[in-house]
């Protein structure tokens, strides 16, 4: 950076500068938990050359220090289970409500709430680029893009169907109703990958924004839906009050769906992020949130359950994320297998 023709190249420079801040970003937070750990063996010291209350003083900081530098251990390991290609990228992650009418639009309704109060907890930004309402209450599909370090990495633990058991609200017989959603997620790609749409292959429909009523998105026909013709992917973005700004987003989300499904053919392993999911219902979901008549959510995957549904639908996913990125390290996996022929 500090050769004379370092801004000569604009574009190589912005690069450079994005290398060397995710590096720092690596690299930095471990050599400060070095320092914090040094820090406590000369707590440690103090404690052991101590007497009386003094001791006692040192001993219970000691403690509380010890508790606190476990806790950073436990993300600086997570964080060190982010070694995708795309991981750092931010995350394109869609709700798409399942058979079962108003039910599973409201379910979908949850899971976008839920998304965005995770979002809001993890220092994520969650964009809003489509919103399908559903026919009397919730949504049908959503279209959100987080964007913030490592959102793919940590998003695409979210990626397969949801299910949920419940007195339905509803149904004035109080019976319980299970509904079933859809969560997939791909990585934002940006312009290094190399992803060409002709025009001929793109059907471009334009129409007015369907946001509820008095806002400025539903005066003109500025909502953009993207069809590709030789998969089907189906795009659309409605957010803005711009029809181009909505067609550049529409089409920066189709070219992150194309890539993802080229990985996909390539590693010949389709299951391994789109026949995940399977069919939107019975046999298929990754995990189960039940109000009645327990109070439970079990991942599916992992084993990891709890009974605060409450606070996973308030946004508390981490637990259920952690586990999954865990259970996905080749290093846990040996352990693993290990622990068995033990």
């Amino acid at each position: 950076m500090s050769a004379p023709d370092f801004w000569d190249n604009q574009d190589r420079a912005q690069k450079h500068i994005a290398a060397l801040n995710g590096l720092k970003r690596a690299v930095l937070p471990l050599v400060a938990f070095r320092k914090k750990v040094d820090d406590l063996d000369v707590l440690a010291e103090f404690a052991e050359s101590s007497e009386g209350t003094e001791q006692e003083s040192y001993e219970r900081e000691l403690e509380q220090t010890t508790a606190a530098l476990l806790a950073e251990l436990d993300g600086l390991e997570i964080a060190s289970f982010l070694t995708g290609q795309f991981d750092r990228n931010n995350a394109i992650l869609s709700i798409q409500a399942g058979a079962g009418g108003t039910e599973s639009n409201d379910w979908a309704a949850m899971l976008f709430r839920m998304y965005t109060r995770w979002a809001e907890e993890r220092g994520f930004t969650a964009e809003i680029t489509d919103v399908q309402e559903g026919d009397q209450a919730g949504i049908s599909r959503a279209t959100l893009i987080l964007s913030g370090e490592n959102a793919y990495g940590y998003a695409k633990a979210e990626r397969g169907v949801h299910r949920l058991v419940r007195i339905s609200p509803f149904d004035s017989n109080k019976r319980r109703h299970t509904s079933f959603c859809a969560v997939d997620v791909v990585a934002e790609v940006d312009d290094t990958i190399d992803i060409d749409i002709p025009e001929s292959e793109i059907r471009v429909d334009v129409y007015r924004s369907s946001g509820k009523g008095g806002q400025g998105v539903n005066t003109t026909d500025s909502a953009v839906r993207l069809t590709h013709l030789p998969t089907g992917l189906v795009v659309v973005c409605q957010n803005e009050r711009s029809q181009i700004k909505n067609r550049a987003s529409a089409l920066k989300v189709l070219k992150a769906r194309l890539y993802e499904k080229r990985l996909d053919e390539q590693r010949s392993e389709m299951e391994r992020f789109y026949g995940e999911k399977g069919e939107i219902g019975w046999g298929s979901q990754i995990r189960s949130y039940v109000m009645q008549p327990y109070q439970m959510v079990k991942d599916l995957r992992t084993g990891v359950s709890t009974a605060d549904v409450s606070g996973v639908l308030d946004g508390e996913l981490d637990s259920f994320v952690n586990a999954w990125l865990r259970a996905g390290c080749p290093r846990h996996r040996n352990k693993d297998i290990q622990m068995e022929d033990e």
